[in-house]
């Protein structure tokens, strides 16, 4: 029996789409890694930031220390899920802040689905879990 032919058995992603979820993935853990790196760094344009979203510059290095680890487990395939719902909380927080200083929030939130698009593209565990499209049977 051909493992396809079971409903409960998640197929593989089309190539198309591991590479597309991939590539998602990639952008997004990198512009996150650039992002906490740069909270590392005490550079004055960070510190002028932190000010602005009236957040205290002491927290940059641990911040960026959470936004550096969740973006390399959500790039490792068994840590991924992890790492996604890591980075869900991690952005909902930007979202909040810079709600509350009634600035745009499209670019956190994109991030957001951009990192479940890649992953739910590049994994079939998540596809089994969230089926969008059903299977004949």
């Amino acid at each position: 029996m051909d493992p396809s032919d079971n409903p409960s058995v998640p197929a593989m992603p089309a190539p198309w789409s591991r590479r597309a979820g991939w590539a998602l993935t990639i952008a997004a853990a990198a512009l996150l890694v650039f992002s906490g790196t740069m909270k590392l760094t005490n550079s004055s344009e960070m510190i002028e930031g932190f000010e602005k979203i009236q957040w205290p510059p002491s927290l940059a290095i641990p911040i960026g220390i959470v936004e550096i680890v969740s973006a390399l487990l959500y790039v490792l395939p068994r840590t991924a899920v992890l790492g996604a719902v890591l980075l869900t909380g991690y952005m909902g927080g930007a979202i909040a802040t810079h709600a509350r200083l009634l600035e745009p929030v499209f670019a956190q939130a994109a991030i957001g689905v951009a990192i479940w698009l890649g992953l739910y593209l590049r994994d079939r565990r998540l596809r089994a879990l969230l089926p969008l499209v059903r299977r004949a049977v």
